[in-house]
């Protein structure tokens, strides 16, 4: 029997890569690597050759991108991506057209987000959608609390001061985590995790959520095949979240807000130029979910202005991304920005890699039992 083809299109990076490639071996599928987001790809090539077949492409490029992925009539039954490659209509259309030997059925993210797949196309074209729910929740929770402590603090104009050889101190004491107020936008599993470590450290925790009664999430090793690592969990290191049924109170009463949505037609643009103006004196916004949620624009000129009650923010997802990398805060000093690395440690990106691996060899064998798929 034909093995299944999958394309690799941005594998694990580093050490991790050898893993990944063995997880997808071992459940008998035939994998395609593209090598150019690969760190050594001669030593990918020595290491794996005769076992994998080898690519190298921009998958940014949608016609590259499209290409590879039907080379020679061929097709691939499963492509996974793990940077948010834009899956579109378009290809979609040409990655399943007739007349391939192997049309494409099933996309995997190695990750949470599917925003970058047009999931109403997917679904036109037969084509399934898995994801990596909670795979990285502790990470991305502990990289939001990173960022709180940075800007709280002043690390940042601290360290550029020294760095200049200038002795700065503090010209008024900041107030301690103990006094403040985090408000969590969407308490699923990223949110619950800050809310335990912000509790934990003293923070009074409110959370607003879209779904009516969300109180907790479901553990993401519930999701997952029993064959697939899974991360220690935290335990409870405080009272959970009180619930907020008002976004524009909860932006009023906290004095850090932070970000944990998907990107969705609803909540495209829900932080704007009104929203940001209820914050209170001195707030800071944190966003590690996805750039269109808040209005840059809106973000950058209120961070401009003096008289805004938004003193400072931390961005690590942005509208326009890797080749395309483009912000309004760019050059602003109480702007934080970080590369879209939040979820990126190791545990997670292995427990990810893997996951997505276990998931999409479940779908091609026609056991989606307990797999997550996203649907429009």
């Amino acid at each position: 029997m034909e093995r299944s083809r999958v394309l690799l299109v941005d594998a694990a990076p580093g050490a991790l890569l050898g893993r990944e490639l063995e997880r997808l071996l071992g459940h008998g599928l035939a994998v395609t690597l593209n090598l150019r987001r690969v760190a050594d790809g001669a030593g990918a090539r020595a290491d794996w050759g005769g076992r994998v077949d080898f690519t190298d492409f921009d998958p940014f490029d949608e016609a590259a991108l499209l290409a590879e992925t039907v080379r020679d009539g061929l097709g691939h039954h499963a492509v996974k991506s793990r940077a948010g490659v834009p899956l579109r209509a378009a290809f979609l259309a040409g990655a399943t057209r007739p007349g391939l030997a192997h049309p494409l059925r099933v996309i995997g993210r190695a990750g949470a987000g599917t925003d970058h797949v047009e999931l109403a196309a997917a679904a036109r074209h037969g084509v399934t959608v898995t994801h990596t729910p909670g795979s990285n929740a502790d990470a991305v929770a502990e990289f939001a609390l990173a960022q709180l402590l940075a800007l709280t603090r002043g690390l940042r104009s601290y360290d550029e001061a020294a760095h200049r050889g200038e002795w700065r101190a503090a010209t008024a004491p900041p107030e301690e985590l103990s006094e403040l107020t985090l408000g969590i936008v969407g308490p699923g599993r990223i949110g619950l995790a800050l809310a335990g470590r912000a509790s934990a450290l003293g923070m009074e925790v409110q959370a607003f959520s879209r779904r009516p009664a969300v109180t907790s999430a479901p553990a993401a090793r519930d999701l997952a095949p029993a064959s697939t690592p899974q991360p220690t969990p935290i335990p409870a290191s405080g009272p959970a979240p009180r619930p907020n049924r008002s976004l524009p109170d909860l932006l009023a009463t906290s004095d850090v807000v932070s970000l944990h949505l998907p990107l969705t037609p609803e909540t495209r643009g829900l932080i704007g130029r009104a929203e940001l103006a209820l914050m209170r004196p001195g707030a800071i916004l944190l966003n590690t979910a996805r750039g269109g949620i808040v209005d840059e624009q809106a973000l950058a000129d209120a961070l401009r202005d003096p008289a805004h009650p938004l003193a400072a923010a931390a961005v690590d997802t942005f509208e326009h991304e890797h080749a395309a990398f483009a912000s309004p805060l760019f050059g602003l000093p109480n702007a934080l920005l970080t590369p879209h690395v939040a979820g990126m440690t190791r545990t997670a990106m292995a427990t990810a890699a893997l996951r997505c691996a276990d998931h999409i060899a479940a779908l091609l064998a026609g056991r989606p039992e307990g797999i997550p798929v996203v649907t429009a």
